[in-house]
């Protein structure tokens, strides 16, 4: 039985992770049989917003407990997480996640991945581990993997341009669909980046977990 942990960037699409990409991520792993287990950076998020009206409201919240209203309380601090646990990741996406995990949403271009969830995922790779990124999360791929790895998040044509100057082979992909680079054991889908419903995230992340657990 498959172990997967699942990188999440706080709770709520516009200052963490996207939650129905999250939660159709845990469902697509209890129903193929695997386990799953929340990770998340012990730090501050960039900031809070009002998801009623988008404002951005005072006061600080921590990246690890946001993220365990998503996961009931299973989750651990990605300082904490020991890799050889793990037979995979997965990693949602949610503009919070260009904003906690990477720097894109503030930085465009420029953007860098935090330095907690660079080591993470560079150490992933090293030791082989499958992964999955979901709508924006892809974007941490090139700073992830070696030149050239595939990846998508849908047909923005300026994200694709931004991907490949960083090293990455974009490819374009419906909202419920993947692109899988079996060379690197990594697996992508827009969701939504492109997603009209929720159903079109449903599928996407379907399929994006079953690959996954097929290259663990």
């Amino acid at each position: 039985m498959a172990h997967v942990g699942v990188v999440l960037a706080g709770c709520g699409y516009l200052d963490g992770a996207e939650i129905h990409e999250a939660t159709m991520t845990l469902l697509a792993l209890q129903q193929a049989g695997a386990t799953y287990e929340g990770l998340a950076p012990n730090r501050n998020q960039h900031h809070v917003i009002n998801h009623v009206d988008q404002s951005e409201q005072s006061g600080e919240r921590n990246i690890l407990q946001e993220a365990a209203r998503i996961m009931r309380g299973n989750i651990k601090s990605l300082m904490n997480a020991d890799l050889e646990d793990y037979d995979a990741l997965i990693f949602p996406g949610g503009n919070g996640a260009a904003k906690n995990l990477f720097n894109l949403a503030l930085a465009g271009a420029d953007y860098q991945v935090e330095k907690d969830v660079l080591a993470f995922g560079r150490d992933a790779v090293e030791m082989g581990l499958p992964m999955g990124f979901i709508c924006i999360a892809p974007m941490m791929m090139p700073f992830f993997y070696p030149q050239g790895v595939q990846m998508t998040i849908g047909n923005d044509a300026d994200m694709a341009k931004i991907a490949q100057s960083k090293g990455a082979k974009h490819v374009n992909c419906a909202a419920d669909d993947i692109v899988i680079d079996d060379r690197h054991k990594a697996v992508s889908t827009p969701a939504y980046m492109l997603a009209e419903h929720i159903g079109q995230v449903h599928e996407g992340v379907s399929k994006l977990v079953k690959a996954v657990l097929g290259l663990a």
